[in-house]
């Protein structure tokens, strides 16, 4: 099983942190560390208000959240990573191309689904964003348990 998985965005105050609320509320074994962080972070700010709305109203708990700037070593302590998009994998791999061989978009499993970035959007494009988040954090659910990747 994976004990540290890592979520990466780019600004980290969207969709990672989604992200990371929903693996937390979702993932059964407790000794699973879940954090996030952003390839352009807005490092020290709260989650976005409009994704912290969202996930009130879905009823999913949001821990305390600042936005941190991925780094080499949140890379290679991570045992998996999962990316929004594309473009966040050519950064991550420019900073340690050694992690390829674990580093997934989170919507490996919906047909590579990537998500877009809701950020400065209405309350609808995160709502949007939260529902492809949830369907992707569903299908990683039996990979995070088990320990197997495929």
């Amino acid at each position: 099983m994976f004990s540290k998985v890592l979520v990466i965005c780019i600004g980290n105050i969207c969709r990672s942190p989604m992200a990371e609320a929903l693996l937390r509320q979702r993932v059964l074994a407790s000794d699973v560390q879940i954090t996030s962080a952003g390839t352009h972070a807005m490092v020290d700010s709260p989650i976005d208000a409009l994704a912290q709305a969202v996930l009130q109203m879905h009823q999913v708990p949001i821990h305390p959240h600042r936005a941190r700037q991925v780094d080499r070593t949140m890379l290679h302590q991570a045992e998996l990573i999962l990316l929004m998009q594309s473009a966040q994998l050519t950064s991550v791999l420019r900073l340690a191309p050694e992690v390829r061989g674990k580093t997934f978009l989170i919507g490996k499993w919906q047909g590579q689904l990537e998500i877009a970035d809701p950020y400065r959007r209405p309350k609808l494009a995160f709502e949007q964003t939260y529902e492809q988040l949830s369907r992707c954090v569903d299908d990683w659910l039996p990979y995070l348990q088990s320990g197997e990747t495929r």
